[in-house]
């Protein structure tokens, strides 16, 4: 797998599945939609760590800058 995920789309993706996790604690979501949310912020999360998201792969972009 070739990276195509720059630094501020993941931080975005960390910072978006946090405010999920918190909202789920603070009891603001529940029931069905918060476990469809838990998956969407436990996939933000995979695909912070490895730096690849396979729907940019698919729609061809790519955020992460190049080595010249």
């Amino acid at each position: 797998m070739k990276k195509n995920m720059g630094g501020i789309d993941r931080s975005i993706r960390f910072i978006v599945a946090a405010i999920i996790v918190l909202l789920y604690w603070q009891g603001v979501i529940e029931s069905t939609f918060a476990y469809v949310l838990f998956a969407l912020a436990g996939i933000f999360v995979a695909t912070s760590f490895i730096s690849f998201c396979p729907l940019y792969a698919i729609v061809g972009l790519n955020t992460c800058k190049t080595k010249k």
